[in-house]
Protein backbone atom coordinates (compact mmCIF):
# COMPACT_ATOMS: atom_id res chain seq x y z
CA UNK A 1 0.00 0.00 0.00
CA UNK A 2 1.23 3.48 -0.87
CA UNK A 3 1.73 6.11 1.82
CA UNK A 4 -1.02 8.38 0.52
CA UNK A 5 -3.42 5.45 0.25
CA UNK A 6 -3.00 4.66 3.93
CA UNK A 7 -3.72 8.28 4.88
CA UNK A 8 -6.80 8.25 2.64
CA UNK A 9 -7.96 4.95 4.11
CA UNK A 10 -7.68 6.23 7.66
CA UNK A 11 -9.42 9.46 6.73
CA UNK A 12 -12.39 7.59 5.27
CA UNK A 13 -12.62 5.66 8.53
CA UNK A 14 -12.71 8.94 10.45
CA UNK A 15 -9.33 8.23 12.05
CA UNK A 16 -5.96 9.93 12.24
CA UNK A 17 -2.88 8.26 10.74
CA UNK A 18 -0.22 7.20 13.22
CA UNK A 19 3.40 7.36 12.02
CA UNK A 20 5.89 5.81 14.48
CA UNK A 21 9.63 6.32 14.02
CA UNK A 22 12.29 3.80 15.07
CA UNK A 23 16.01 3.63 14.38
CA UNK A 24 17.20 0.67 12.34
CA UNK A 25 19.37 -1.61 14.44
CA UNK A 26 18.07 -0.33 17.77
CA UNK A 27 18.01 -1.86 20.32
CA UNK A 28 19.66 -4.51 18.11
CA UNK A 29 19.63 -5.69 14.51
CA UNK A 30 18.02 -8.96 15.55
CA UNK A 31 15.17 -7.14 17.31
CA UNK A 32 14.42 -4.61 14.58
CA UNK A 33 12.04 -6.78 12.55
CA UNK A 34 10.12 -7.70 15.71
CA UNK A 35 9.93 -4.00 16.62
CA UNK A 36 8.39 -3.12 13.26
CA UNK A 37 5.82 -5.91 13.55
CA UNK A 38 4.96 -4.81 17.09
CA UNK A 39 4.42 -1.23 15.97
CA UNK A 40 2.14 -2.31 13.14
CA UNK A 41 0.18 -4.55 15.51
CA UNK A 42 -0.15 -1.69 18.02
CA UNK A 43 -1.77 0.55 15.41
CA UNK A 44 1.10 2.12 13.49
CA UNK A 45 -0.16 3.01 10.01
CA UNK A 46 2.93 4.29 8.19
CA UNK A 47 6.19 3.09 9.72
CA UNK A 48 9.23 5.37 9.63
CA UNK A 49 12.54 3.51 9.71
CA UNK A 50 15.62 5.62 10.41
CA UNK A 51 18.97 4.88 8.81
CA UNK A 52 21.68 5.49 11.43
CA UNK A 53 24.08 8.34 10.65
CA UNK A 54 27.04 9.66 12.60
CA UNK A 55 25.95 13.34 12.52
CA UNK A 56 22.15 13.42 13.01
CA UNK A 57 21.89 17.20 13.35
CA UNK A 58 18.08 17.39 13.29
CA UNK A 59 17.73 14.88 16.13
CA UNK A 60 17.78 15.39 19.86
CA UNK A 61 19.68 13.30 22.42
CA UNK A 62 17.23 10.38 22.51
CA UNK A 63 17.34 9.56 18.81
CA UNK A 64 21.03 10.48 18.65
CA UNK A 65 21.74 7.88 21.33
CA UNK A 66 19.76 5.20 19.48
CA UNK A 67 21.63 6.06 16.29
CA UNK A 68 25.07 5.87 17.89
CA UNK A 69 24.27 2.55 19.55
CA UNK A 70 23.04 1.13 16.25
CA UNK A 71 26.19 2.29 14.48
CA UNK A 72 28.42 0.85 17.20
CA UNK A 73 26.69 -2.48 16.70
CA UNK A 74 27.46 -2.36 13.00
CA UNK A 75 24.19 -1.20 11.41
CA UNK A 76 24.54 0.09 7.84
CA UNK A 77 22.36 1.23 4.95
CA UNK A 78 22.50 -2.27 3.49
CA UNK A 79 21.63 -3.73 6.88
CA UNK A 80 18.62 -1.42 7.13
CA UNK A 81 17.37 -2.56 3.73
CA UNK A 82 17.78 -6.17 4.80
CA UNK A 83 15.70 -5.52 7.93
CA UNK A 84 13.02 -3.93 5.76
CA UNK A 85 13.05 -6.86 3.32
CA UNK A 86 12.59 -9.30 6.20
CA UNK A 87 9.70 -7.27 7.59
CA UNK A 88 8.10 -7.01 4.17
CA UNK A 89 7.76 -10.80 3.93
CA UNK A 90 4.90 -10.65 6.46
CA UNK A 91 3.53 -7.11 6.15
CA UNK A 92 2.16 -4.68 3.59
CA UNK A 93 2.32 -1.65 5.92
CA UNK A 94 3.79 1.42 4.17
CA UNK A 95 7.37 2.16 5.24
CA UNK A 96 9.15 5.50 4.87
CA UNK A 97 12.93 5.48 5.18
CA UNK A 98 14.32 8.41 7.17
CA UNK A 99 17.87 9.43 6.28
CA UNK A 100 20.42 12.16 5.97
CA UNK A 101 22.05 12.68 2.59
CA UNK A 102 25.58 11.39 3.24
CA UNK A 103 24.64 7.71 3.71
CA UNK A 104 22.83 7.78 0.35
CA UNK A 105 25.78 9.42 -1.40
CA UNK A 106 28.13 6.81 -0.02
CA UNK A 107 25.80 3.98 -1.05
CA UNK A 108 25.09 5.56 -4.43
CA UNK A 109 21.84 7.45 -4.93
CA UNK A 110 20.55 5.54 -7.95
CA UNK A 111 21.45 2.21 -6.39
CA UNK A 112 19.83 3.20 -3.11
CA UNK A 113 16.56 4.28 -4.71
CA UNK A 114 16.32 1.00 -6.62
CA UNK A 115 17.40 -1.21 -3.72
CA UNK A 116 15.15 0.56 -1.21
CA UNK A 117 12.11 0.09 -3.43
CA UNK A 118 13.05 -3.56 -4.05
CA UNK A 119 13.35 -4.08 -0.28
CA UNK A 120 9.81 -2.77 0.20
CA UNK A 121 10.06 0.93 1.00
CA UNK A 122 7.29 3.27 -0.16
CA UNK A 123 8.79 6.63 0.80
CA UNK A 124 11.94 8.58 1.62
CA UNK A 125 12.41 11.51 3.99
CA UNK A 126 15.70 13.40 3.66
CA UNK A 127 16.10 15.75 6.59
CA UNK A 128 19.00 17.79 5.24
CA UNK A 129 17.85 18.31 1.64
CA UNK A 130 15.48 21.30 1.59
CA UNK A 131 13.43 21.94 -1.51
CA UNK A 132 15.75 23.34 -4.16
CA UNK A 133 18.86 22.31 -2.27
CA UNK A 134 19.82 19.62 -4.81
CA UNK A 135 17.44 19.69 -7.80
CA UNK A 136 19.01 16.70 -9.55
CA UNK A 137 18.76 14.54 -6.44
CA UNK A 138 15.20 15.66 -5.75
CA UNK A 139 14.20 14.88 -9.32
CA UNK A 140 15.77 11.43 -9.05
CA UNK A 141 13.68 10.65 -5.96
CA UNK A 142 10.51 12.06 -7.52
CA UNK A 143 11.06 9.87 -10.57
CA UNK A 144 11.72 6.77 -8.46
CA UNK A 145 9.27 4.30 -6.93
CA UNK A 146 9.60 6.09 -3.57
CA UNK A 147 7.47 9.01 -2.41
CA UNK A 148 9.54 12.06 -1.55
CA UNK A 149 8.25 13.25 1.83
CA UNK A 150 8.71 16.99 2.32
CA UNK A 151 9.26 18.86 5.57
CA UNK A 152 7.63 22.18 6.51
CA UNK A 153 8.75 24.13 9.60
CA UNK A 154 6.98 26.79 11.69
CA UNK A 155 9.38 29.33 10.20
CA UNK A 156 8.49 28.42 6.60
CA UNK A 157 6.68 31.24 4.80
CA UNK A 158 3.19 30.32 3.62
CA UNK A 159 3.97 30.83 -0.07
CA UNK A 160 7.03 28.58 0.18
CA UNK A 161 5.07 25.95 2.14
CA UNK A 162 2.63 25.66 -0.77
CA UNK A 163 5.46 25.18 -3.24
CA UNK A 164 7.16 22.61 -1.00
CA UNK A 165 3.98 20.58 -0.68
CA UNK A 166 3.31 20.76 -4.41
CA UNK A 167 6.72 19.18 -5.06
CA UNK A 168 6.24 16.44 -2.46
CA UNK A 169 4.43 13.12 -2.31
CA UNK A 170 2.68 10.96 0.26
CA UNK A 171 2.19 13.52 3.01
CA UNK A 172 3.67 16.74 4.35
CA UNK A 173 5.66 16.38 7.57
CA UNK A 174 5.01 19.47 9.66
CA UNK A 175 7.67 20.14 12.30
CA UNK A 176 5.75 21.32 15.34
CA UNK A 177 8.53 23.50 16.74
CA UNK A 178 11.96 24.84 15.94
CA UNK A 179 15.00 22.94 17.18
CA UNK A 180 15.70 19.22 17.28
CA UNK A 181 13.54 16.17 17.94
CA UNK A 182 12.66 15.27 21.52
CA UNK A 183 9.71 14.72 23.84
CA UNK A 184 8.14 17.88 25.24
CA UNK A 185 5.71 18.55 28.05
CA UNK A 186 3.26 20.60 26.01
CA UNK A 187 2.44 21.41 22.41
CA UNK A 188 3.33 24.87 21.12
CA UNK A 189 0.66 27.52 21.56
CA UNK A 190 0.39 28.37 17.85
CA UNK A 191 0.33 24.78 16.59
CA UNK A 192 -3.40 24.58 15.88
CA UNK A 193 -3.51 27.84 13.93
CA UNK A 194 -0.34 27.00 12.01
CA UNK A 195 -1.52 23.52 11.00
CA UNK A 196 -4.97 24.72 9.99
CA UNK A 197 -3.40 27.41 7.81
CA UNK A 198 -1.06 24.87 6.20
CA UNK A 199 -3.87 22.42 5.47
CA UNK A 200 -5.76 25.15 3.65
CA UNK A 201 -2.76 25.68 1.38
CA UNK A 202 -1.83 22.10 0.46
CA UNK A 203 -3.50 19.11 -1.15
CA UNK A 204 -1.43 16.42 0.59
CA UNK A 205 -2.32 15.19 4.07
CA UNK A 206 -0.39 16.85 6.91
CA UNK A 207 1.25 14.90 9.73
CA UNK A 208 2.70 16.64 12.77
CA UNK A 209 5.91 15.52 14.50
CA UNK A 210 8.73 16.68 16.81
CA UNK A 211 7.88 16.49 20.49
CA UNK A 212 4.68 14.46 20.67
CA UNK A 213 5.08 12.19 23.67
CA UNK A 214 1.72 11.50 25.38
CA UNK A 215 -1.69 10.13 24.41
CA UNK A 216 -3.22 13.51 25.25
CA UNK A 217 -0.89 15.29 22.83
CA UNK A 218 -1.56 12.71 20.12
CA UNK A 219 -5.30 13.19 20.56
CA UNK A 220 -4.93 16.97 20.41
CA UNK A 221 -2.95 16.79 17.17
CA UNK A 222 -5.50 14.37 15.70
CA UNK A 223 -8.06 17.13 16.15
CA UNK A 224 -6.17 19.47 13.85
CA UNK A 225 -4.07 17.36 11.46
CA UNK A 226 -4.28 14.22 9.33
CA UNK A 227 -1.55 12.36 11.14
CA UNK A 228 0.72 12.12 14.17
CA UNK A 229 4.44 11.31 14.07
CA UNK A 230 6.08 9.99 17.24
CA UNK A 231 9.79 9.25 17.59
CA UNK A 232 11.77 10.15 20.71
CA UNK A 233 9.12 9.05 23.21
CA UNK A 234 8.77 5.76 21.34
CA UNK A 235 12.53 5.20 21.35
CA UNK A 236 12.52 5.78 25.12
CA UNK A 237 9.71 3.25 25.58
CA UNK A 238 11.62 0.75 23.45
CA UNK A 239 14.84 1.29 25.39
CA UNK A 240 13.17 0.96 28.77
CA UNK A 241 10.53 -1.68 28.05
CA UNK A 242 11.75 -3.57 25.03
CA UNK A 243 9.50 -4.58 22.15
CA UNK A 244 6.50 -5.06 24.43
CA UNK A 245 6.99 -1.67 26.06
CA UNK A 246 7.19 0.06 22.69
CA UNK A 247 4.06 -1.69 21.51
CA UNK A 248 2.15 -0.79 24.65
CA UNK A 249 3.18 2.85 24.42
CA UNK A 250 2.16 3.11 20.78
CA UNK A 251 -1.14 1.38 21.51
CA UNK A 252 -1.90 4.05 24.11
CA UNK A 253 -1.43 6.74 21.46
CA UNK A 254 -3.56 4.81 18.98
CA UNK A 255 -6.37 4.50 21.50
CA UNK A 256 -6.30 8.21 22.30
CA UNK A 257 -6.26 9.14 18.63
CA UNK A 258 -9.18 6.86 17.84
CA UNK A 259 -11.26 8.63 20.46
CA UNK A 260 -10.43 12.07 19.07
CA UNK A 261 -12.37 13.82 16.35
CA UNK A 262 -10.49 14.33 13.11
CA UNK A 263 -10.78 17.71 11.36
Amino acid sequence: MRVGERFAERGKEGLGTLVPYVTSGFPSADASVDVLHALEKAGGDVLELGIPFSDPLADGPTIQESTFRALEAGMTVAGTLEILAQFRKDSDAPVVLFSYLNPLLRYGVEAFLADAADAGAQGLLLTDVPMGGDPDLEEAVLDSRLDLIRLVAPTTRSERASVIAASGQGFVYYISRTGVTGAQAALTADLEDDVRALREQVDLPVAVGFGISTPEQAAAVTGIADGVVVGSALITALDQGGVEGAGAFLASLRSAMDEAKIP
